[in-house]
């Protein structure tokens, strides 16, 4: 048998014919762009890629992509994902979700999405407001969010989509935002990784939430963020200015702490080496508060385990293995009765 020929794709090959229609600034044009660049780099095939969104800015993806694609209904991606992967498991299934549509109506989808470990990849734009429809404050909204739903500010407690991935059992997380070099990077290995793979997308909405995470996007913020790599030392700060810091570990507390880094001699500061299969390791990070602790950023946890669909085609062929398919002794199975054609004629006068 002749091996297929590997599908060659560039970007313009990604681009549809649909104007993209988000306001302009907006975020999610760089995430556009940047998932268009990474499909060509994992060797993606359109006509085996599939998108699937819910409801929300973000939501309007599939349409900008040129392969297969559902806009579905309000938090329900992750139930026609499920649906699709199971139907063929050989499709390249990515979900583009918000904060909104995937922490609120559609937390209960993410959460057995994760937990299943359905293999795919997951893209929660967080903007940290409802956008689409006009600004009200959303799941994840900082404390004090001033909007129209809380005029006086918001006084729930944000949750952490990180925190809620890890803790509904999601073997992969990673973190990212719009602009950065490193989201094409930060998806490839998401691609890579066999099961439910989830990637919280910091995303600026220039028109109801803006520049709300410049303290660690904008330029000269470099060291408040702190870019994770598998088997390297978790450190941050300015190199040209030789303030370097790092993450060691607080016995006392089994906390993470800040420490600084003298000489470059990160070993005798007792700072942590990076292992993305540290799931301990992987809910410090994703739960330091920002502003005394850098953002964590790249992937955090990474450690496959089966997915969702090998175990249901698993199922299946255990309950089809020795049997003959018969179509008419199923439906003579069990309780059964025949009517005569002379009843059946009474019952028609």
């Amino acid at each position: 048998m002749n091996d297929m020929t590997p599908i060659t794709t560039t970007l313009k090959d990604w681009e549809t014919d649909q104007e993209v229609r988000w306001c302009p600034g907006c975020g999610d044009y760089a995430i556009l762009k940047a998932v268009q660049r990474t499909l060509p780099m994992i060797g993606a095939n359109p006509a085996n890629t599939v998108f699937v969104s819910g409801i929300g800015c973000s939501s309007r993806f599939p349409y900008y992509v040129e392969s297969y694609g559902f806009h579905t209904i309000h938090g329900r991606a992750p139930a026609f994902a499920t649906g699709i992967k199971l139907a063929n498991p050989d499709l390249d299934v990515w979900i583009v979700t918000g904060d909104g549509d995937g922490m609120s109506i559609g937390g209960n989808h993410t959460m057995h999405l994760l937990r299943r470990n359905l293999n795919c990849q997951v893209m929660l734009f967080n903007n940290e407001i409802y956008g689409l429809t006009k600004g009200q404050f959303s799941p994840t909204s900082r404390m004090g969010t001033n909007s129209p739903t809380t005029p006086l500010g918001s006084y729930d407690r944000p949750v952490s989509p990180c925190a809620f991935a890890l803790g509904a059992g999601a073997r992969f997380i990673a973190r990212a935002f719009d602009v950065s070099k490193e989201l094409p990077n930060t998806l490839i290995a998401a691609h890579a990784h066999k099961g439910a793979a989830f990637v919280e997308i910091f995303q600026n909405c220039i028109v109801y939430n803006k520049d709300r995470f410049d303290d660690f996007t904008s330029k000269g913020t470099d060291d408040m963020q702190l870019w994770c790599k598998d088997g390297e030392p978790l450190l941050f700060g300015n190199a040209k200015t030789g303030t370097i810091k790092g993450l060691a570990l607080d016995l006392d507390t089994l906390s993470l702490k800040v420490v600084d880094v003298i000489d470059g001699n990160w070993q005798a500061a007792g700072v942590v080496v990076h292992n993305v299969k540290n799931r301990g390791l992987a809910h410090m990070l994703v739960e330091m508060p920002f502003g005394p602790f850098p953002m964590a950023l790249g992937v955090i946890y990474d450690d496959p385990a089966p997915t969702f669909e090998e175990s249901v085609a698993l199922e299946r062929e255990k309950a089809v293995t020795g049997k003959n398919a018969d179509l008419a002794k199923l439906l003579g199975k069990g309780q059964t009765w025949t009517v005569e054609p002379e009843a059946a004629h009474g019952l028609m006068d």
